[in-house]
């Protein structure tokens, strides 16, 4: 059972019927959609915010929102919904809100940095522990920069660059033309630069041309 569950609650929670289609985003199907992605989305508000608490309570919101939303679509809007980009729009302009209300927060060192993240393996195989530590240590000062970025900017670097997300996939979520993406990330790293100084070429890489994929 997803750790949500208590803020879904009965209310929220519906067996599904012998003729649902899993593949289909919906009520009946919502407690599945939690266990998903309530990790990724947390991860997500957390680098936004830099506090845990905070990065809880947006992503339980955010999920209450995503059920209400998904209980008023037609069977037909269910279809056609790109579920994960939809799910983080709705995660980021919660995020948004609460931080228009929050001052700035101290950031702790072991409140950001995904384990999971820092354990991916590379094509030359397993990292070794001692790689491992390194890069943690690159991902803190990483996300602890991106706290001192503007709220546009900072979700559009958290999205390229940690999220590892295309310039399409970007544009999706925060419902910004391609051209503007792009700009905000090259504005981000322009910023991070001076930031980070002469170590931010080996922690953030520079944003490669795109893709035919991403024009």
């Amino acid at each position: 059972m997803s750790a949500l569950a208590p803020i879904i609650g009965d209310h929220y929670r519906l067996t599904a019927p012998a003729t649902a289609a899993p593949s289909v985003p919906g009520p009946e199907t919502f407690e599945s959609i939690v266990d998903d992605y309530q990790r990724r989305l947390y991860g997500f508000a957390l680098r936004m915010t830099g506090n845990r608490e905070d990065a809880e309570e947006i992503v339980q919101d955010a999920f209450v929102r995503a059920y209400r939303a998904l209980a008023k679509m037609d069977p037909q809007q269910r279809a056609e919904l790109r579920l994960q980009p939809w799910l983080y729009t709705i995660t980021l302009n919660v995020t948004r809100n609460r931080l228009r209300s929050k001052r700035p927060t101290n950031v702790a060192l072991d409140a950001l940095a995904d384990p999971d993240a820092l354990l991916n393996e590379t094509q030359e195989g397993p990292d070794q522990p001692e790689q491992i530590v390194d890069r943690a240590a690159d991902m803190v000062l990483v996300e602890q920069a991106l706290l001192q970025l503007p709220m546009h900017l900072r979700a559009a670097a958290t999205l390229r660059f940690i999220e590892g997300r295309s310039h399409p996939e970007i544009a999706e979520i925060l419902n910004q033309p391609i051209g503007t993406v792009k700009s905000h990330v090259h504005r981000a790293v322009r910023i991070l630069r001076r930031i980070l100084g002469p170590q931010v070429g080996r922690i953030v890489p520079s944003d490669h041309p795109a893709t035919e994929e991403e024009e």
